[in-house]
């Protein structure tokens, strides 16, 4: 069966604003920066994927703006306006499908230049919700509340995630926002919607990423370890009011589909390190246990032994929408290709990256990277 490789991959540092660049520029960076690592040419790759969404950039068909830096002139090109890991899988579509070896996946977005509060209420119902202004934060709020009630869990629970996320983020050169925080800290930063304070929901961000993926025939001309892609899944649950929020059952499955497809029968013992897109703390937590990882995640935090559970601090550390998913999987490739630095977890060989989108996690995404 044909499989996929990744071959390089490289992210910005993320910032609160990257006034200086353009959407072109941005990503000219990042696409650059992949050629001259992994050492293929422009008029190699046959096919890009990118990320990019339009309310965010401001412009409609977003990835017009950007075609020229990511070769796609007279090339086939397709945009994915949703989580970076979704490009990620539609980049692996294209390859097992056999009309391409080399495809390039971007994602982008400068959440700087827009309101997120009115960019995300486009998610809720027009007619009934949107004028009591909900947004991600509030819908967030509203779970975290549901999900803590049900788990029992106190603040100081929660806060455990951003204490550790922080502390993580101090050893990745791309972290936007990073610190040796305690619980108290967190619990006395401003309160972003009751009971979400600001250091337990992800910055605004500006940044990019960008993966070189190849078919294993190709890659292993290339590298002598390939890191393999071995399983995939991905759900999409029913709209939040039909659905207790409180169960991350998209996620459940989502993993399900991932492991089967990867041989992965205990996700506990078997994976190695995990990057999970928590944009919120309480989703960590929720991540955790939907990934099969640990019945009692608070549990697994406060004694110190979820170093492997997003090493790079994850999106409490920096989070540009769109980007968040696919820049789990440069982590995730990093952390196997031995590239992630002060945070690399010694010995990986089996990675899992997760993706997350739409409200309260909606739509769940879930890669598994195994090194040959």
């Amino acid at each position: 069966m044909r499989r996929v490789a990744i071959l390089g991959a490289v992210q910005t540092r993320f910032e609160a604003r990257k006034a200086s660049l353009a959407y072109n520029e941005l990503v000219y960076g990042v696409v650059r920066e992949l050629l001259d690592r992994t050492g293929v040419s422009m008029r190699e790759i046959e096919s890009m994927v990118t990320a990019s969404q339009d309310a965010y950039d401001g412009k409609t068909i977003s990835g017009m703006a950007i075609n020229e830096v990511v070769g796609a002139y007279l090339k086939s090109e397709a945009k994915v306006a949703a989580d970076g890991l979704q490009a990620l899988l539609y980049g692996v579509a294209r390859i097992l499908s056999g009309e391409f070896d080399l495809t390039l996946v971007v994602a982008h977005c400068k959440e700087s230049e827009g309101d997120p509060s009115t960019i995300t209420g486009l998610m809720f119902d027009p007619f009934v919700q949107r004028p009591l202004r909900l947004d991600e934060d509030v819908a967030a709020a509203l779970q975290a509340r549901r999900y803590c009630r049900q788990r029992g869990l106190a603040p100081e629970d929660v806060a455990l995630v951003s204490v550790k996320a922080h502390r993580q983020g101090l050893k990745n050169p791309y972290a936007q926002r990073a610190g040796e925080f305690t619980v108290a800290d967190v619990l006395a930063s401003p309160l972003v919607v009751d009971p979400i304070h600001e250091l337990e929901a992800a910055p605004r961000s500006d940044g990019a990423c960008a993966l070189l993926l190849a078919s294993e025939e190709r890659a292993r001309a290339l590298t002598e370890h390939p890191v393999v892609i071995v399983g995939i899944g991905n759900c999409t649950d029913a709209y939040w009011t039909e659905r207790d929020l409180a169960d991350a059952r998209a996620l459940q499955e989502a993993a399900r589909r991932a492991y089967a497809m990867a041989g992965i029968r205990e996700p506990a013992r078997e994976i190695d390190v995990v990057e999970v897109s928590a944009r919120y703390a309480h989703e960590e937590l929720m991540a955790i246990e939907a990934l099969g990882l640990h019945p009692s995640p608070v549990e697994l935090i406060a004694e110190g032994r979820a170093e492997f559970i997003t090493p790079s601090g994850g999106p409490l550390c920096g989070n540009p929408p769109t980007v968040s998913g696919l820049v789990r999987a440069v982590e995730a490739y990093w952390q196997l290709s031995g590239e992630a630095g002060a945070h690399q977890i010694e010995g990986a060989r089996t990675a899992v990256a997760h993706g997350a989108g739409g409200i309260c996690g909606q739509s769940q995404t879930v890669v598994i990277l195994r090194r040959e």
